[in-house]
């Protein structure tokens, strides 16, 4: 320990001599970065190495701190050289130092297009007892987004109890929101503005000027508001996941994106003031995922569950593709998105009344008959354009004389925003536009009094017909219609991540999927309120993404965490994974967006059920020491583990030999096992705690494997005797030849006539 403190005297003499001679030199590759130091403890050497890096950084620029964390979280946030950057990486208490990342909102819209974004709140528990979605008593949900709008009717805190006595948070003052926005209902709220937003004036406050925190938010613990639609459309009674449940609000998302020192800061104040959960509708594009100790999400979070929080994030919206799967540390619930079963139609009208169905938010009214002149875009090329370019209604590729007054069909070969080929069609004066996409089925985009839709690319092998069928094609759009008891439903929605995770591929990633398209939920209006063109902002919006489905789960976890007080974070994730459905409304298996059988790269261990939650009779507990093996087996040695962790115990040591493989044996609720090569086996193990609270019980075993793949378990029965009683089991995985040809997929079910506990598994050579 002397040996320790002297090197860092020593470290912090040179670091100070350094920033005299660097200062100047160095003085034009300023940037942000994040100081990571591991856990904060309340005194000792990890809080005194904060201090004293800290000091040193201040004493050559008084303005380089952006934040500090101290709560749950060691580190700051500092504008330094890249240079100074390197050299406090050196310093043995520092876990990592990385460049400030900005995260992005996971819908399916931009910033740039939220405004005409349609995500919805749905009803978490439609066929249950509505004592059981409206529990939440003094649960509180931590929502870190874009803010909140206070004035929603989602948030009224009408016959609710005291706020607890374990929260310890605050209501910020700002200009344009004050201690008296918050509630009993919207207990707290903080604001954080990232390193570069104050220099681009804008206002550091909680108030939601997006909409997409207030979306969610009432998605995850909105009370019931009868009368809701948005526009006269997905009318009825919006209502939260968890009624009962508290709202704190941390404001981490501007315009300029979500700084991960803001994240980080967020997570910070979080686990001070005593949040139960945390919800993340956000992430790192696919493109650009992060090692953990380099991701301010997975550091948060990692820091939040060992205070006891469970943490609910988004998948991201990179699907269909594989390896899109963002938020895939193990401590984190990540959510995939499905559709439900009510669908927005908008449908063209050919000649003879023939009608191609659409799917779109539309209110324009052009009339039901089909009157209006239809153009394939191709056929409008500019000349000397692209006819690629052409055909996808790209900007600057079409003859606005041949466009004028007509419907034009827009192809969509890569993924150009449907909003800018609208804008194309709508700047060149087309009347209307017919999108031909398989990639939007489920997800219907509003594109308000335009009248424009998507059809599916069979339905436009019949309007091609058509086309070279006659000299004077002529065709209508409809505006939407809802169409209710959609089948099938669920399915996975086109733009959810998929597995395997590019960052740990022996944790199968996502975890469960909930609904994530067309959801109604709060928005951001005053009563009254009204466009220029004087319509009424609408208080209520549709939106998608994977940030839809991320609170509907949240609100799940609430609930779960105020019929069992004393769950742990892995616990609650337990339940909700080994419940989950794998059927749709057909009675068949859930599918992708183009009618393939879902896999659990899609949807993880399936659709949410809020039912079967509640009662899943064993779990699997992941506990703090198979959080601290996987950071030895994903490559960290013990000296920086002791420095992330404060419970590491006495004598804990990573294994001599520890390798990724072994990262499929810690104590998840699924089970990812790759480089299966040859005939050689690979034995994993699991162990179920019993909380069930019928003491006795009798678990029988049920085993789905695919062709190519032997799976042998031991035992084959699991006697429990009492409550809270822990009991372990044994697979083998054996290859039945040479190599898998493709990733295997399969489950481990455990049952009684009350319960069914399972676990989904996937199995590769590669």
């Amino acid at each position: 320990m002397k040996y320790s403190a002297l090197c860092y005297v020593l470290f912090l003499i040179l670091f100070d001599v350094f920033l005299v001679k660097s200062g100047a030199d160095e003085g034009e590759k300023d940037g942000v970065y994040i100081v990571y130091m591991g856990a904060a403890t309340a005194n000792g050497s990890s809080k005194n190495e904060h201090a004293q890096l800290l000091s040193s950084v201040l004493k050559r620029r008084k303005n380089a701190l952006v934040h500090s964390y101290e709560h749950g979280i060691s580190g700051f946030t500092a504008r330094l050289s890249a240079a100074e950057a390197q050299s406090i990486a050196k310093n043995p208490g520092v876990v990592s130092v990385f460049p400030d990342p900005v995260y992005q909102l996971h819908t399916t819209r931009s910033w740039d297009f939220l405004k005409y974004g349609t995500d919805v709140k749905i009803d978490l528990s439609p066929n249950s007892d509505s004592n059981l979605s409206s529990r939440g008593y003094d649960v509180i949900i931590g929502i870190l987004d874009t803010g909140i709008w206070p004035e929603s009717k989602s948030f009224s805190d009408k016959d609710m109890d005291p706020i607890p006595s374990s929260w310890k948070g605050t209501c910020v003052e700002a200009r344009d929101f004050n201690s008296s926005n918050c509630n009993r209902k919207l207990i707290g709220a903080r604001s954080y503005n990232g390193p570069g937003d104050d220099d681009d004036g804008l206002v550091n406050t909680p108030r939601d000027m997006n909409g997409h925190g207030t979306h969610v938010a009432s998605t995850a613990a909105g009370i019931m508001v009868p009368g809701a639609s948005y526009h006269g459309l997905a009318s009825g009674t919006a209502k939260g996941g968890s009624l009962g449940s508290r709202i704190a609000v941390y404001r981490i998302c501007t315009p300029n994106g979500c700084a991960g020192s803001s994240i980080l800061a967020a997570f910070s104040d979080a686990i001070k003031d005593g949040v139960d959960i945390l919800s993340l509708s956000l992430g790192s594009p696919a493109s650009r995922i992060s090692d953990f100790k380099e991701d301010p999400i997975a550091i948060g979070a990692f820091h939040a569950v060992e205070n006891g929080i469970t943490v609910v994030c988004s998948a991201g919206n990179d699907g269909p593709s594989e390896k899109t799967v963002s938020n895939g540390a193990p401590w984190i619930l990540t959510v995939a998105a499905t559709t439900i079963d009510r669908r927005f139609e908008s449908n063209v009208v050919l000649d003879k009344k023939k009608v191609i169905k659409g799917e779109a938010i539309n209110f324009a009214n052009i009339g039901k008959s089909p009157v209006h002149p239809l153009i394939y875009a191709k056929s409008a090329k500019k000349a000397g354009a692209d006819a690629r370019d052409a055909r996808n209604c790209y900007p600057d590729s079409m003859d606005g004389k041949k466009i004028k007054g007509k419907i034009v069909i827009c192809d969509n070969d890569e993924d150009i925003n449907s909003y800018y080929k609208m804008n194309e069609v709508r700047n060149l004066e087309g009347i209307g536009a017919v999108l031909v996409s398989d990639k939007t089925n489920g997800d219907a985009s509003d594109f308000d009094e335009f009248p424009m839709t998507v059809i599916r690319s069979k339905d436009a092998v019949e309007i091609f017909a058509y086309l070279n069928s006659t000299k004077n094609p002529v065709a209508t759009i409809l505006p939407t219609t809802v169409v209710s008891q959609y089948k099938p439903a669920p399915a996975i929605a086109y733009f959810s991540s998929r597995g395997p995770s590019s960052i740990s591929r022996n944790i199968l990633k996502p975890d469960i999927a909930a609904p994530g398209s067309n959801i109604l939920a709060a928005w951001t209006a005053y009563d009254g309120e009204v466009t220029d063109e004087g319509r009424e902002i609408p208080k209520f919006k549709i939106m998608s993404g994977t940030s839809m489905s991320c609170p509907h789960v949240s609100g799940m976890a609430a609930v779960l965490k105020s019929h069992y007080p004393s769950w742990s974070p892995s616990a609650i994730k337990s339940a909700i994974m080994t419940t989950a459905s794998q059927i749709n409304n057909m009675k068949a298996p859930i599918t992708t967006e183009l009618g393939a059988i879902a896999t659990a790269y899609d949807y993880g261990a399936g659709e949410m059920s809020t039912n079967g939650a509640l009662q899943p009779g064993l779990v699997y507990e992941t506990t703090a020491i198979d959080y601290l093996y996987f950071l030895c087996y994903h490559g960290y040695n013990i000296s920086t583990i002791k420095v992330i962790s404060k419970d590491v115990p006495a004598g804990f040591a990573c294994p001599k030999e520890s390798k990724v493989n072994m990262i499929s044996n810690i104590n998840y609720p699924s089970i990812a096992v790759f480089n299966l090569t040859g005939k050689h086996s690979r034995n994993i193990t699991r162990t179920l705690t019993n909380v069930a609270g019928d003491g006795t019980a009798t678990y029988s075993l049920t085993i789905e494997a695919p062709i190519g793949l032997t799976v042998t378990v031991t035992p084959t029965s699991l006697q429990f005797t009492k409550n809270g009683q822990r009991l372990g089991y044994h697979i083998i995985f054996t290859p039945t030849v040479s190599s898998l040809q493709k990733d295997m997929f399969g489950s481990i079910t455990w049952r009684t006539k009350k319960f069914n506990v399972r676990t989904p598994f996937v199995a590769s050579s590669r």
